[in-house]
């Protein structure tokens, strides 16, 4: 049994965004330990992780930013837990986790997390939904360069195995785990209602014909101000990172969609679509 510690994720530092195949994505900014010093005129320091959800049948990454907390995995997992914004709803953004669950602890020790939740998180759902939500709990914990694996309890309980489905839990869960519940393509920035500059950083990871990402900006009445591509490190097959510098051109601060996809090898249609709202600027 994991000795009880106070989870501490040490030492992470401003970070770029991660691959979701990573076994850690972008560390959260600041200090783990103790706040930012700063002046009285300068700002209140934040911390920013990710939080893991679904769309569809995959998994699908969004952030989050708020006021520093030296708990910043607690944090992650407590916005985990609360689901999903009414902005991400409305663009089919969903959580298989249960409405109700909560964390009743979080520790650490020799790079495994072992969350304690309430036993909510085990009820409804079907075989699929247990995947996705223990996937969604694995991959918010294990962005943290300190977190490689994740073990579970509800209600201060160990699980080895979880649910009537019978998933068996006797080793800690990695991003290896479910890695087959990412989608062929993974945006990770922008992130949904983020104000982008100009140019705009597109990244993520892919699993698409010939390793080709291909990108469309639409403005706020649809029209294209952007039509382009990035080439994933790998692909057909295998999954690769991708990261496109785009500009584009609006004459004024407006809503708009990063569309990110793969061109169908058979018809040459577009395939496993992401659209992505955003703010553009001018």
């Amino acid at each position: 049994m994991i000795a009880a510690l106070v989870l501490s994720l040490s030492a992470v530092g401003c970070g770029t965004s991660g691959t979701g195949s990573s076994p850690s994505g972008p560390p959260a900014t600041g200090s783990e330990t103790a706040p930012p010093t700063t002046s009285p005129s300068a700002p209140a320091p934040t911390v920013t992780y990710q939080v893991w959800f679904a769309h569809g049948e995959y998994l699908f990454v969004t952030q989050r930013t708020q006021p520093f907390t030296a708990r910043v995995g607690s944090a992650a997992v407590t916005a985990l837990l609360a689901g999903p914004s009414d902005q991400e709803r409305a663009v089919g953004v969903l959580t298989a986790v249960p409405e109700g669950t909560e964390l009743l602890g979080l520790t650490i020790e020799r790079g495994i997390a072992t969350a304690n939740l309430s036993s909510t998180y085990a009820s409804g759902g079907g075989s699929l939904s247990m995947f996705i939500r223990l996937a969604q709990l694995t991959y918010t914990l294990t962005q943290f360069p300190t977190v490689r694996g994740v073990n579970l309890q509800l209600d201060g309980k160990p699980v080895t195995v979880f649910s009537g489905e019978g998933i068996i839990l006797d080793q800690p869960m990695t991003r290896r785990t479910y890695q087959d519940l990412l989608p062929p393509i993974l945006v990770e920035q922008p992130y949904i209602g983020q104000r982008v500059s100009n140019p705009v950083t597109i990244s993520g990871t892919a699993d698409v014909f010939e390793a080709t990402v291909s990108i469309t900006l639409l403005d706020a009445q649809g029209r294209p101000v952007a039509d382009t591509f990035a080439m994933a490190t790998c692909g057909t097959g295998c999954r690769g990172t991708f990261v496109k510098m785009v500009t584009y051109h609006v004459d004024r601060d407006q809503p708009g969609t990063v569309r990110v996809y793969e061109v169908s090898a058979k018809d040459g249609k577009p395939i496993n679509e992401i659209d992505i709202p955003v703010t553009l600027t001018a």
